[in-house]
């Protein structure tokens, strides 16, 4: 007789386990929501609270001064020092801020502000005439206004992306770069309209006046170079690499010792441009996505600002010779700066979020 034998199969509640299963993804997913509003949290508190920048041994936090602004997003722009007066564009609202500084107590500053359609960038001041000019990228024009009393006198239309502006003594002109349209517009301020096209072979983003030869160099961005324009020819008198500088923005320029400044938004460098030469002579690394960058030339100082939020401190020991000293942690979006060549304070804008825009004001220790 063959014996029969019989295994009994353990039974496995399924549905038992299918609950365990949804119980321990739910608890996953309630994990992760948290982790995630609790980062969400964290980033919306630092964009909308700036906090104090880090300590520094060369430069000394000395305040904010703060600006209006009704907007979720504040983003602010170009910075114009004029003597005691601080001009700053609002890209976000289309507004100037007028900022009559008080440096005994730097919140006391007094703030005027003028309103305008399309985001506000470069503004232009003709010395000695209640006469200026700023460009609205979005809107397409150059408006003028009265920089005392902030009325406005007038708009001129012009090509796409009106961005960066400055006045050409020389030329009597005011230069206007349209960075999307490749080229630059040329405006007679006193009839107040535009007079010519300089056509341009790549986009412009920011401009320099060279005061010993009358040119004006203008960066490249989507060609990483520099071109020298002459204004009374209205024509290009020469163009060269600004390698290993990858879409130049900001520029500032030492005249004296023959040295142009260029810092690079796609791979955070300095560029160093000899002026007689035509050709980079160094390259140091800065905070990263740099757009502004200034020169002190009484202390021999250069600072550049960026969206990563470093204000990077450059000390220039010789025409050839260039180490930064620091890389102070501002804020995200704090782009763009202006220095004070007779007090030697430095003004950062500050994006914000929630909160009003403000601008941190800078003072040298050592």
């Amino acid at each position: 007789m063959i014996a029969e034998s019989t295994h009994v199969v353990p039974t496995v509640d399924m549905r038992s386990e299918g609950k365990h299963v949804m119980k321990n993804l739910l608890r996953i997913m309630v994990m992760f929501a948290i982790v995630l509003i609790g980062l969400l949290g964290a980033a919306l508190a630092y964009l909308s609270y700036p906090g104090t920048p880090n300590r520094s041994r060369f430069m000394a936090f000395d305040g904010y001064i703060g600006l209006p602004g009704d907007r979720l997003l504040n983003v602010l722009d170009y910075l114009t020092l004029n003597g005691n007066t601080l001009f700053v564009t609002s890209e976000s609202s289309g507004a100037l801020f007028k900022i009559a500084l008080n440096s005994s107590n730097l919140p006391a500053s007094t703030v005027a502000e003028m309103s305008g359609n399309g985001g506000a960038h470069g503004i232009a001041l003709l010395p000695g005439q209640n006469l200026a000019f700023i460009t609205r990228g979005e809107a397409d024009t150059v408006d003028i206004f009265d920089p005392n009393s902030l009325h406005q006198l007038g708009s001129i239309p012009v090509a796409d992306d009106a961005d960066a502006i400055l006045y050409a003594p020389s030329a009597r002109l005011v230069y206007v770069a349209n960075g999307d349209a490749r080229l630059a517009t040329l405006i007679d301020p006193e009839k107040r309209v535009t007079v010519g096209i300089i056509h341009l072979p790549g986009k412009p983003e920011f401009s320099a006046l060279d005061p010993q030869t009358g040119l004006l160099y203008q960066n490249l961005e989507d060609i990483n170079s520099i071109a020298a324009i002459d204004l009374g020819k209205r024509s290009i008198a020469g163009q060269w690499s600004l390698a290993p500088c990858e879409g130049p923005s900001g520029m500032a320029m030492d005249p004296k010792q023959r040295r142009l400044f260029a810092v690079c938004s796609g791979n955070a460098k300095l560029v160093v441009f000899d002026l007689d030469t035509h050709r980079v002579i160094t390259s140091l690394k800065i905070g990263g996505g740099p757009d502004s960058v200034a020169f002190d030339p009484g202390l021999h100082r250069i600072y550049s600002a960026g969206r990563a939020g470093k204000l990077t401190v450059i000390q220039q020991d010789g025409p050839d010779t260039y180490r930064v000293l620091d890389k102070i942690h501002t804020h995200y979006g704090a782009h763009t700066l202006a220095v004070d060549p007779a007090t030697h304070e430095v003004f950062v804008a500050y994006a914000s979020l929630f909160a009003h825009p403000r601008i941190a004001v800078f003072s040298p220790t050592m």
